[in-house]
């Protein structure tokens, strides 16, 4: 009894929203115009569940680069309505299209000249006939046995406002670059803000070698430093060659006697670098490709730092 249920919830929900695919016309159009064309900020209201829905459609706009904000109908009526401004664009959320709360903001909303888009399932409602786009989320039944707590209509509700802020979204060439911006603390914000020179080991926290310091010296600089590999770089400081754990390795199994070599019968040269304006995640991309665990971070000639697998990782670029 339970499993099937279940099922039939899932099943009738499914279906409300399968039921929003013909409904995408030109009032919806219209709607995503308003949206688009908004000067000031959007503004979702909705009571009960519909502000529920109302508070994540404000949110996915907001998200996706429309300015929106949800403003609880009840509160906007006791003084909250100050938050408006000419410019601004209201979205009310109702279905039955006769919610006290939202109807006494209506003519407030008319007199200050503001567009109004309305989502209700009732289309010859107060909130539909005040709206200059109707989004009509009308559902055939709730899944609610009863047929009175709110399922099936807030779902549908919940799609058609992620259809709309998707639309937007596409309308006003909204790239993963600008989703980055505002959301600087998900991985993908790090992945498309963080740049190598922000991670980067600079100064004198650069291990780096002349080509014929002897490998005794160059081995205390790789531990010093602490990152397992050393730069080496000629008398002008420009780079030649670095050498890494595997280079010693290398060395050591051909019979070289390392202690008494220089730096530059060590080193390996022309080892992979990365540009001080390049993105950390092309730097973590890079050491993938190569198999590598550091970059040299180079400003033209000049090495500018160093850059570590785990300085990627610990920020997050992954």
């Amino acid at each position: 009894m339970v499993i099937e249920q279940a099922k039939k919830v899932l099943k009738i929900e499914a279906e409300a929203i399968s039921s929003l695919i013909g409904r995408i016309d030109d009032s919806f159009v219209k709607a995503v115009d308003l949206v688009y064309s908004c000067q000031g900020k959007v503004i979702v209201i909705g009571v009960g569940k519909s502000g529920l829905i109302g508070q994540k459609i404000a949110s996915t706009l907001a998200s996706t680069g429309t300015p929106s904000f949800f403003m609880h109908p009840a509160e906007g009526i006791h003084g909250d309505l100050g938050m408006l401004s000419k410019g601004d664009l209201l979205i009310a959320i109702s279905n039955s299209g006769e919610s006290d709360e939202v109807s006494q903001i209506l003519p407030v909303v008319k007199r200050m000249g503001l567009p109004l888009i309305a989502m209700t399932g009732n289309l010859s409602s107060t909130l539909a006939k005040a709206g200059d786009a109707v989004i009509n989320i009308s559902v055939k039944e709730e899944a609610c046995p009863l047929g009175l707590a709110p399922t099936a209509s807030t779902t549908a509700t919940l799609a058609m406002g992620d259809a709309l802020a998707v639309a937007v979204l596409d309308k006003r060439g909204f790239e993963k670059e600008d989703f980055a911006l505002i959301h600087p603390g998900g991985t993908l914000g790090k992945r498309l803000l963080l740049r190598v020179s922000d991670l980067m080991h600079a100064g004198n926290a650069i291990p780096l070698v002349k080509e014929d310091i002897l490998m005794k010296e160059a081995l205390f600089e790789i531990t010093s430093k602490r990152l397992g590999v050393t730069g080496v770089v000629d008398d002008k400081g420009f780079m030649t060659g670095a050498i890494t754990d595997g280079d010693l390795r290398r060395a050591m199994e051909k019979g070289i006697d390392i202690l008494q070599s220089k730096a530059s019968d060590i080193m390996t040269r022309n080892p992979k670098k990365i540009t001080v304006d390049a993105l950390a995640a092309e730097a973590l991309q890079k050491m993938e490709q190569h198999s590598i665990t550091s970059l040299f971070v180079m400003d033209g000639e000049k090495v500018a730092g160093v850059v570590h697998l785990h300085d990627l990782l610990k920020a997050g670029v992954v």
